[in-house]
């Protein structure tokens, strides 16, 4: 068995858990809670992957990808960042084009999810990196002094990953 999926206890709730997530994210960009919910059919446009509100803001759901230092695989941020909406309609006029990840160059985004466990993140500096078609684009934080941006650069240990697992567990019971 690796070593990253053997379970753990929790200190937050107390219970066993078979396997350590290695993976959170958020459903909408956080712009989105912003809108009274009466309105959010009207006003909001998505799916999946891509997200439009009031036809001025364009998002695309990507991953920030973090290289776990004493385990085999990668812990990832489902996040959505925002494009400019020249930069929204390359994605789209390419998002079915094979080879697209040879052709697109990265394009400058904003983080638009607040990611739990770090100093606020909304409004990092980001850049969209396209990937092969059914792939969600990979997001290069600004090379900063924020803990999130450190962490994309330096890796993470275990430990570290048991510890969010076990904030977010918190924030779940609250």
């Amino acid at each position: 068995m690796r070593n990253y999926t053997k379970g753990y206890v929790c200190r937050c709730c107390g219970k066993y858990h078979d396997e350590l997530p290695m993976s959170y994210g958020s459903p909408v960009p956080d712009y989105v809670y912003e809108i009274p919910m009466e309105e959010v059919q009207s006003r909001v446009e998505m799916n999946e992957d891509l997200c439009v509100i009031d036809e001025k803001l364009f998002f695309i759901r990507g991953c920030i990808e973090i290289p776990v230092l004493d385990g085999e695989e990668t812990f990832i941020w489902d996040v959505w960042v925002s494009l400019s909406e020249e930069n929204f309609g390359i994605t789209i006029d390419s998002w079915e084009e094979e080879g697209r990840e040879h052709q697109l160059e990265p394009m400058f985004g904003w983080l638009s999810t607040s990611i739990p466990c770090y100093p606020e993140t909304i409004n990092l500096k980001t850049m969209v990196h396209t990937r092969e078609v059914g792939v969600r684009p990979y997001i290069e934080l600004e090379p900063t002094q924020h803990p999130l941006a450190v962490e994309q650069r330096e890796g993470i240990g275990l430990e570290r990953i048991k510890q969010i697992a076990q904030e977010l567990c918190n924030q779940e019971e609250q």
